[in-house]
């Protein structure tokens, strides 16, 4: 993955296309605004500008624009990881433990995660 590092305002809109897939310029601002109001044509416009750094792909049908994202959530945030923690996943994981307050249950959760990702992990080497 080349060296993307979407805004904040591109990782929302990312965060809707990771879960619509593909969608029109139209569904991205009506899921935005659910959020906070944005004006159409601001939408168009990021949206025009992440396929012009790479962050989306984009395909016309007609008159009428798709954009789907060119990566995935994890490579994001693999890439993301890289850049904050020098790919250290252990800071990563110790700075959020020590920045939230988890309760036990909320610990019991990430481990259960943890042991089921594991086991994911396991089988797919097999």
């Amino acid at each position: 993955m080349p060296d993307v590092k979407p805004s904040e305002r591109e990782l929302d809109v990312l965060k809707i296309l990771w879960e619509l897939g593909e969608a029109k310029v139209r569904e991205v601002h009506a899921a935005m605004c659910t959020q906070q109001k944005t004006a159409f044509t601001t939408v168009q416009t990021l949206l025009r500008i992440m396929a012009e750094k790479g962050l989306v792909e984009q395909r016309t049908v007609g008159r009428t624009l798709f954009y789907s994202p060119r990566h995935t959530r994890e490579q994001v945030s693999s890439r993301f990881l890289d850049r904050v923690f020098d790919g250290a996943l252990d800071k990563l994981v110790l700075n959020m433990l020590k920045a939230e307050d988890l309760s036990p249950n909320e610990m019991r959760d990430l481990e259960r995660l943890i042991a089921k990702a594991r086991r994911e992990k396991q089988k797919s080497q097999e």
